[in-house]
């Protein structure tokens, strides 16, 4: 794997700006590979052994996409939205998953680590480089339930929900007594439908569009 230095500048580029969620993702992902038995999850051999599941929609998100090469088009990336700073690294040929999480702690002790900091932002930006990994992270070995329609590759499974005809994939469907759902017509929509003049002149710019 290459060094800290240079999988940082790597997702500082991908990123856009330099943040102490990314100095935390990128060791959080550097330390997962490594408890995982993955030293390169980028080498051709072992990118389709990783799966990570991260569990919140923030900066170290995209660090850890970057340093690992998991990709939730390559259904390499599971996002669980659990608002937690917390990473599970699966190796899919040995089984081995931890789980790891951001402290809460390590917010406070990052000036102890980069006491020269002149503010908040550039202590944690240090504090998080220097600080040992028993103090950044909380990590616990875990067992990862992988259904055969999570992994990467085709979709192994297709349902078509029984209101609207839409094709559900990949197991995501919902089965109520003799119904099978969309998630959107089981109520879990994340959107609703609008009653607007405009929706005549969308399909006439589609149509437009299309010729």
């Amino acid at each position: 794997m290459k060094s800290f230095d240079a999988l940082l500048a790597e997702s500082v580029e991908q990123h856009g700006h330099l943040c102490a969620g990314q100095v935390i993702g990128v060791r959080m992902a550097m330390l997962g590979c490594r408890l995982v038995g993955i030293e390169d999850p980028n080498a051709p051999h072992l990118r389709k052994k990783l799966i990570v599941f991260v569990e919140i929609d923030r900066c170290a998100t995209d660090a850890i996409e970057s340093v690992t090469g998991c990709r939730m088009g390559r259904r390499s990336l599971k996002f669980k939205d659990f608002g937690i700073n917390a990473a599970t690294f699966v190796n899919l040929e040995t089984g081995a998953a931890y789980r790891i999480v951001s402290t809460e702690a390590s917010r406070t002790l990052a000036r102890q680590y980069a006491p020269e900091a002149p503010d908040l932002r550039r202590q944690q930006l240090e504090g998080y480089r220097r600080m040992p990994d028993d103090l950044l992270f909380d990590v616990q070995r875990v067992a990862v339930n992988l259904p055969e329609w999570e992994m990467p590759g085709p979709p192994r499974r297709h349902a078509v929900c029984s209101r609207c005809g839409q094709v559900v994939r990949d197991g995501r469907e919902i089965r109520r007594a003799d119904e099978i759902l969309c998630r959107p017509c089981a109520g879990e929509a994340y959107f609703h439908p609008v009653d607007d003049p405009e929706d005549a002149a969308c399909g006439e710019l589609l149509k437009e569009m299309s010729v």
